[in-house]
């Protein structure tokens, strides 16, 4: 995982280009951030207020608004920013009150009321200051545990070229139910992609037990349908009676050949010619942790996968973001509209159409993973994460146990293009 860091990889979410620095609105945005996060506004409003009063000349009215300055002040500096702005209205509100004739009393009764929204608004920033320190240092946490649970994915794994997209809906959370893992294994390359019943803490505590399981179950196990298990047995020991996890776990064992086992999760869309199909399971599988209240076992589909076709992996929060108008996201026309011969642009783009769709900010944890297969004359360019020869070696050598060969059986092996 040398490469977490390459663009290609990179899997945090990426704002749209009109949020990008360089457009007029951009600029306009980062002018409007810096006078917000300086004292131009609370300076700009004890100026208003003066400047009324010069004009209007109604004195005593208008001296207690002078108050504003110190208060804003407070959203927007430190307590030496926020003193300084009440220095200022106090002696402004002194030079104004003896111009107009206020009465001394009326006059020190003003200054007091200035004085003291000084000092409770200067109060206020320092608990602001140290309410974002400590978002900083939950943020940071969150940084740490996300690369934990959801680990960055190199630009190329095995024989694939790769990218993810993840958005969490709690947007300081940084992690949520939703989960991914690609892993080159000695008997190919492995992912998982699913989505965990509910949200919250416990939701990343599943989340981080099944991706946890897959990472070890992967390389030990030559069979996928045995990695499945292993899951499924240990959710089985760890989860409520009402909690599941959606899931596809998919292999990459020989060259052309991709078996897939979907667990109750959306299909994947297999991209080939240009065109989007979704892989529909051949037999639908129940959801990981419920295998036991329906008795059905996972089986294998295999899918043929040539140079230059692409497979893309998402969760439930991109094909059940709305609109405005309650519209589902269409995923599958997204896709075609932004296809391109690098994942990292085309996901890109889809994640840029997505959050444009819902309006700026997803409801729902929302993953996806695209995997792309390098045509012939691209191959010299790629960079092997596991030894060909291995990898090979593994494939050719790869026993499947009695009751994963016969629960696959009736998934179509003798009708795969690739081994046909």
């Amino acid at each position: 995982m040398t490469q977490a860091r390459h663009h290609g990889g990179d899997h945090w979410p990426i704002r749209p280009f009109s949020k990008r620095v360089g457009s007029p609105g951009a600029r306009l945005r980062t002018a409007a951030h810096v006078a917000a996060s300086t004292a131009v506004l609370p300076v700009l409003a004890v100026s208003a207020i003066v400047l009324v009063d010069l004009l209007g000349g109604s004195g005593m009215i208008w001296l207690p608004l002078l108050a504003v300055g110190p208060a804003l002040a407070a959203t927007t500096s430190g307590p030496l920013g926020v003193l300084s702005v009440g220095l200022l209205a106090v002696g402004l509100g002194t030079a104004l009150g003896i111009r107009d004739g206020v009465p001394s009393h009326e006059l020190v009764v003003v200054l007091s009321a200035l004085a003291a929204v000084t000092l409770a608004s200067g109060l206020a920033s320092a608990l602001r200051g140290r309410r974002e320190k400590v978002l900083a240092a939950v943020r940071s946490v969150a940084e740490a545990a996300q690369h934990a649970l959801l680990k960055p994915v190199p630009a190329t794994v095995g024989p694939f070229q790769t990218a993810v997209r993840y958005s969490a809906a709690a947007a300081e959370a940084r992690i949520g139910g939703d989960l991914y893992a690609l892993v080159p294994t000695p008997y190919g390359v492995r992912l998982i992609v699913g989505d965990v019943r509910g949200k919250g803490l416990p939701a990343v505590g599943t989340a981080a037990l099944v991706v946890g399981i897959f990472r070890e179950a992967a390389y030990d196990e030559p069979d996928l349908l045995a990695v499945v298990d292993r899951i499924e047995r240990s959710l089985a020991r760890n989860l409520g009676s009402d909690d599941f996890v959606t899931a596809v776990v998919a292999g990459y064992p020989r060259e052309g050949r991709l078996e897939v086992v979907n667990c109750g999760h959306a299909p994947p869309l297999l991209v080939r010619d240009g065109k989007v199909v979704p892989a529909e399971p051949t037999h639908p599988t129940p959801p990981l942790g419920l295998r036991a209240l329906t008795g059905e076992a996972p089986t294998l589909q295999v899918l043929p996968l040539a140079d230059s076709d692409q497979l893309l992996l998402y969760t439930d929060g991109v094909t059940e973001a709305r609109d405005h108008n309650r519209d589902f996201y269409p995923v599958a026309k997204g896709l075609e509209r932004h296809l391109t011969d690098n994942p990292a642009r085309t996901l890109t783009a889809l994640h840029e159409e997505l959050l444009t769709h819902v309006g700026g900010r997803l409801h729902d944890d929302a993953a996806l993973l695209l995997l792309r297969k390098p045509t012939a004359a691209e191959k010299p360019a790629e960079t092997a994460t596991v030894p060909e020869t291995a990898s090979h070696t593994a494939s050719v050598s790869r026993t499947v146990p009695p009751h994963a060969r016969s629960s696959t059986e009736g998934t179509g092996r003798s009708s795969d293009p690739a081994t046909a």
